[in-house]
């Protein structure tokens, strides 16, 4: 595969000099290769013009509004599904421990808002709807935590089961456009300022809940940051809101959990199983 990323930045970059490369990450859909520290190669699994020519444009709409850098592309090519971007500054939020991780609640409030003001109509065209019902994602949930339910201390079972057992909420009344994917890996951070240096990922980008960037943030960061980055919000988060936020939540960690002790890298079912406490009680 690193042949073909050398061949298509020959063919997009002629001038461009290749001095490193190396794969950085691997996900469900993508593999991302760095190139001479300044750039990203994110590669698809299944390549798709339409989708590829889609986020490009999502990207440069969002790049217009979002008070946080997000990516550059430097090119797209595609018939393979590959995007180049310029590197940002910073590492994921995931791998860092912060000495005030309260300092991201305002910017990460500010990001939002300007990022949930952005007029749905206009972004349809460029992101789908994403309307997965609540009862299906407790469904998936359920199926996920029994396959995973011995890696859970046996003190905090009860805590997830009795969520199980839950009534889901209702469907949200109103659709914004979202990252749709904002946990900590995909918030670049300086560790000494504790600042965010970007936001990235936008493949999940979707015309969706609102409450789905917040459920994120509360799994993450925990209560106290979700409700300063809600202080900074520019719109209103009600308690119907709020409890899809804690489902959301939820849901997202058993999913994590059940990823990082399967196919996925082992940081992700440690993050889960931390955080238990947190999402849960």
């Amino acid at each position: 595969m690193t042949g073909d990323i050398r061949a298509l930045l020959s063919r997009h970059l002629p001038d461009y000099r290749v001095r490193s490369l190396r794969r950085l990450g691997r996900g469900l859909d993508n593999t991302v290769y760095e190139v001479n520290d300044e750039l990203l190669v994110r590669t698809s699994k299944a390549a798709d013009p339409q989708t590829t020519r889609q986020e490009v444009a999502r990207l440069a709409a969002v790049r217009e509004l979002s008070p946080l850098p997000v990516p550059e592309v430097v090119f797209a090519d595609e018939e393979s599904g590959v995007i180049a971007y310029r590197k940002l500054p910073g590492e994921p939020l995931s791998r860092q421990l912060l000495d005030d991780p309260k300092r991201l609640a305002e910017p990460l409030g500010g990001f939002l808002g300007a990022l949930h003001g952005i007029s749905p109509g206009r972004m349809r065209e460029l992101a789908p709807l994403d309307l997965y019902p609540a009862p299906t994602l407790l469904q998936d949930a359920e199926l996920d935590y029994r396959d995973v339910e011995q890696h859970v201390p046996e003190a905090q079972r009860p805590l997830v089961e009795r969520f199980l057992r839950d009534t889901p909420p209702d469907e949200p009344r109103t659709l914004r456009f979202c990252h749709n994917d904002l946990g900590a890996e995909h918030v670049l951070v300086d560790v000494r300022t504790s600042s965010i240096t970007g936001v990235i990922d936008w493949t999940d980008a979707a015309v969706t809940d609102p409450a789905h960037d917040f459920a994120l943030i509360y799994r993450d960061l925990g209560p106290e940051v979700f409700e300063l980055t809600v202080s900074h919000y520019e719109f209103e988060l009600d308690e119907e809101d709020r409890a899809r936020v804690l489902f959301y939540a939820r849901c997202a960690l058993i999913e994590d959990l059940a990823y990082g002790l399967s196919t996925g890298p082992s940081h992700y079912a440690d993050a889960a199983l931390s955080h238990i406490p947190w999402t849960f009680s």
